[in-house]
């Protein structure tokens, strides 16, 4: 069986990650791709499923996990615990299904640590006044928020060089081609063509 990827990726706010790797998804039957749950301690809110959104689970719960190693990265932001199992990552990675995971700078060097493996993308906006103005297209933030939040950005921006893979997001049908290329690319390296077709190479190769 052909493991899967797991595939880490990461942007500032504004940059449109979510809405590349929603679009690529789309494109994606599940039994191909699929986007990783997070454990949370956060209570559920209306419209959100357990198992759908997240795993909803005690903080006592969350806690014995981190104890028991349970988790390829966590962290805790405003009082409540986020963290990505690593049993069902290794679990859908068995099955030869590739794992979107949508996660900070912080995290993914937890996770490289933990999953050499993993290959990571780093998406940046074409520029900090295009990034300005999609920060400010959300029409529901303060200058003093916009000002943090760009500040956060800039933060978060300068860890680019530790990823595998660099995306701009200027024109956004380049971007999805170029994130379509990525795991295209990966898909063909040769560890993983080798596995698949190892009985035609036999074949070709037998005398």
């Amino acid at each position: 069986m052909i493991k899967g990827t797991l595939y880490i990726v990461s942007a500032p706010s504004g940059a449109g990650k979510s809405s590349l790797i929603q679009a690529f998804l789309k494109t994606q039957p599940l039994y191909d791709t699929q986007m990783s749950i997070s454990h949370t301690t956060r209570a559920m809110r209306l419209g959100e499923a357990h198992g759908q959104h997240y795993f909803f689970v005690s903080v006592a719960e969350f806690e014995r996990m981190i104890v028991e190693n349970a988790f390829l990265e966590y962290a805790q932001v405003f009082g409540n615990y986020y963290g990505t199992s690593r049993a069902i990552i290794v679990q859908i990675l068995a099955t030869g299904v590739d794992v979107f995971l949508d996660i900070d700078w912080q995290g993914a060097q937890q996770i490289r640590w933990k999953m050499p493996s993993a290959r990571s993308i780093f998406i940046l906006p074409p520029s900090r006044e295009e990034l300005d103005r999609r920060l400010r297209g959300r029409g529901q933030d303060s200058e003093d928020v916009i000002a943090r939040r760009m500040a956060q950005a800039v933060a978060e921006m300068t860890h680019w060089a530790e990823y595998d893979y660099l995306v701009v997001n200027d024109d956004f049908n380049i971007a999805l081609l170029d994130l379509k290329t990525i795991i295209r690319a990966e898909r063909l390296r040769l560890e993983r063509q080798k596995s698949r077709h190892d009985s035609l190479i036999s074949k070709l190769l037998a005398e």
